[in-house]
């Protein structure tokens, strides 16, 4: 069994910062992709951004130049550096794992419960 838990969401001024991290754990041999998601009230869920192992990264046009992701693979940790916040990023942000290889055997995605991220006007 592989659990996703993120911490760090809270509340925070517009153009202020908010640092967003999620650990993986369980019986994990390796981690292709891990990224957040995030899901503001009454609009649909969004690719925030996402890191390769080997660290390619993606961002959404609406966050790239504000938002950092990174990576730990030795503690299969995800990273999400938040700057320049607007009221607008108020969502539910969820940390994501794709291609997780578990011991014995078998490859999977995973997901966690998400944290709140408030961006106050």
């Amino acid at each position: 069994q592989v659990q996703l838990v993120e911490s760090g969401g809270g509340l925070v001024q517009a153009g202020g910062s908010l640092g967003l991290s999620c650990v993986a754990s369980g019986n994990i041999f390796s981690i292709n992709v891990m990224g957040w998601y995030r899901q503001a009230p009454a609009k649909q869920r969004e690719l925030v951004a996402s890191i390769s192992s080997i660290g390619v990264t993606y961002y959404a046009a609406s966050v790239k130049g504000r938002f950092t992701i990174s990576r730990d693979n030795t503690n299969n940790t995800v990273y999400l550096q938040m700057n320049s916040l607007k009221p607008e990023d108020t969502a539910v942000y969820s940390c994501a794992a794709w291609g997780v290889v578990v011991l014995p055997r078998g490859k999977y995605d995973y997901w966690g419960q998400g944290t709140l991220v408030t961006v106050s006007s």
